[in-house]
């Protein structure tokens, strides 16, 4: 198993250079740079030029990649382009903590009302509630994030004011239980939205998953020796189907960090995800490689922990 986990690891690292080429490609032959929309007829060209020189803007493609990636080995993510004076690490710490406190309640909304109800309606298929439960599932998949948000938005911030709209607190100043309680006010609605779509895809899978399994025939065995109906769900048939679970739950922390940023953009929300649009928005390459390699790592782990889960969840999975 160790011998796995290091030859894993060591497979991130051209992982990871292969993706950053690509995003910073992309950004490079994206039209116009940081300073593209601070250009005033008033000012003389010469001092944008200038400006761009001490940027490093004019250097070739090759240049201005290694001179990234030389950084980063060195533990630097570079200045930011955009926001004077600020590192790409300080501006990243600033936001992270309201990215991972969505993306960590999304995902816990996500396994606490997809599971339980795709249990159930594996149990009793065809019934009332799995009727409805797939109707569900068909309209968050089909519901786009930011439709979502639109309504939830509509309804339960302007209609009955129950919850905020924008933003991760109401005020400074706030302490303690008081700032615990307001914070996760304004968790809810960008949280239901963004984990709207992987409660209806963990809902599907759960159910096609349990149903599998539970006709096979080590399951028809157990119960033709006389085990509880309650120990052969739990101890044989969830834990089997749980199999592919693990296999999107490897994605989805990075997929929900992913996601989030149209979330973000829609609740005004200051994480992560608006700081890359508004850094894709002002060219500021550094900040968008920076956040790119965060959400590379966060999938590349994500994908590594599920392999090591399978080996927990079935004994017959082995990496020797």
């Amino acid at each position: 198993m160790y011998k796995y986990i290091v030859r894993r690891i060591l497979l991130f690292i051209p992982m990871l250079i292969a993706v950053s080429f690509i995003v910073f490609l992309l950004a490079y032959l994206a039209p116009g740079d940081p300073l593209t929309g601070e250009i005033d007829p008033n000012i003389d060209a010469e001092v944008f030029e200038q400006r761009r020189e001490a940027m490093g803007l004019n250097d070739p493609f090759h240049v201005q990649y290694f001179n990234w990636v030389g950084s980063v080995v060195q533990g630097n993510l570079g200045d930011s382009m955009h926001y004077n004076g600020r590192t790409v690490q300080g501006l990243i710490l600033s936001r992270v903590d309201n990215t991972l406190s969505l993306s960590v309640f999304a995902l816990f909304v996500t396994l606490v009302v997809a599971l339980p109800i795709g249990i159930y309606s594996a149990k009793k298929p065809y019934s009332t509630l799995d009727y409805g439960a797939t109707t569900f599932a068909f309209l968050g998949l089909a519901t786009p994030n930011f439709f979502a948000g639109l309504l939830l938005i509509y309804f339960f911030a302007f209609q009955i004011s129950i919850f905020p709209s924008q933003g991760s607190v109401s005020s400074v100043g706030l302490e303690g239980f008081e700032y615990f309680l307001d914070r996760l006010r304004h968790l809810v609605l960008p949280g239901l939205t963004l984990g709207l779509s992987s409660t209806a895809i963990y809902m599907r899978y759960m159910r096609s998953e349990m149903l599998d399994v539970m006709g096979s025939d080590f399951i028809r065995t157990a119960k033709a020796k006389g085990m509880g109906s309650r120990s052969v769900l739990y101890k044989h048939t969830l834990r089997n189907a749980l199999i592919p679970i693990i296999t999107l739950l490897g994605f989805e922390f990075g997929m929900l960090l992913s996601g989030a940023v149209i979330t973000e953009a829609v609740f005004n929300y200051p994480g992560l995800g608006t700081l890359f649009l508004n850094s894709i928005v002002n060219r500021d390459y550094p900040v968008i490689m920076g956040i790119n390699l965060i959400l590379s790592v966060t999938i590349l782990v994500g994908n590594l922990l599920a392999d090591i889960f399978y080996a927990v969840v079935d004994p017959r999975i082995r990496y020797d």
